[in-house]
């Protein structure tokens, strides 16, 4: 590994490089905020699917990647005199210091979750108006789902026993069962959605990352449906559910 000196280094050679292609690309001279957005979300993507393959390499270059992104957003805003990357990484290194009053002041805290409880506490005595401020309106609804139990947990707003939850998944699921074959597909999509909202909370009390456990089951339906795909006899539309059903069980086998 680097020493600190060596990676201090590293990312100077990023904002020269960074700087060089701000003055001399034509492409890297026309973007903006507002046209880097989507690729960055798209890198952002291509890392989270690095993470779930645990595949270390494409971690480091889609690590790297992202890099290059928040140095040319903090380009961009050199360029306006707004503000620069020091700008930016001294902001996050004061918060990081205010945030944790049991490493840089005098807070006793005896676990994971009395970190997390000061956290959202010195948020809100910075002027959030709201626990759920921090949750961008953006994500993807499971992952704010997840992120707004998590918030809320944190002043309290919990379920104190496992079961409890499991008890509130069945609830919502009769709720749901009873409305499905209605007429009322407003009052189904919503029963349906609180079916989800509590698994979503069983799965954090699980320990369970919701959003990578679909993923997984994703990747895991799309190789089984393309081996079928591969190794049918004939075309997809003339086989019987049993036909495809039986690649589908070799599929699992491999």
């Amino acid at each position: 590994m680097h020493s600190h000196t060596e990676k201090i280094e590293a990312f100077g050679r990023l904002l020269r490089i960074m700087d060089d292609l701000r003055a001399k690309c034509p492409w890297d001279q026309k973007q903006t905020f507002e046209s880097l957005r989507i690729l960055t979300i798209e890198e952002t993507y291509e890392l989270s699917d690095a993470i779930l393959s645990s595949n270390m390499d494409e971690i480091r270059e889609e690590l790297g990647d992202l890099m290059l992104h928040m140095v040319f957003y903090a380009k961009i805003g050199e360029e306006s005199g707004e503000f620069d990357i020091a700008t930016s990484l001294h902001a996050v290194c004061e918060k990081l210091i205010k945030r944790h009053p049991h490493i840089y002041g005098d807070v006793k805290v005896e676990n994971e979750d009395d970190v997390k409880k000061n956290w959202e506490q010195i948020k809100l005595s910075e002027g959030k108006k709201s626990v759920l401020s921090g949750v961008p309106k953006g994500l993807p609804a499971m992952v704010k789902a997840y992120r707004m139990q998590e918030k809320t947990a944190q002043v309290g707003f919990e379920w104190s026993e496992k079961e409890e939850v499991w008890q509130k998944v069945e609830e919502e699921i009769q709720e749901f069962r009873e409305v499905a074959n209605s007429d009322d597909k407003d009052k189904a999509e919503m029963e349906f959605g609180d079916i989800i909202f509590s698994l979503i909370n069983y799965a954090r009390f699980a320990g369970i990352d919701p959003e990578a456990a679909l993923e997984r089951v994703n990747q895991k339906f799309k190789y089984r449906f393309e081996y079928i795909e591969k190794n049918a006899s004939k075309p997809l539309e003339a086989m019987t559910l049993q036909e495809m059903d039986a690649l589908w069980n070799e599929a699992k086998k491999n």
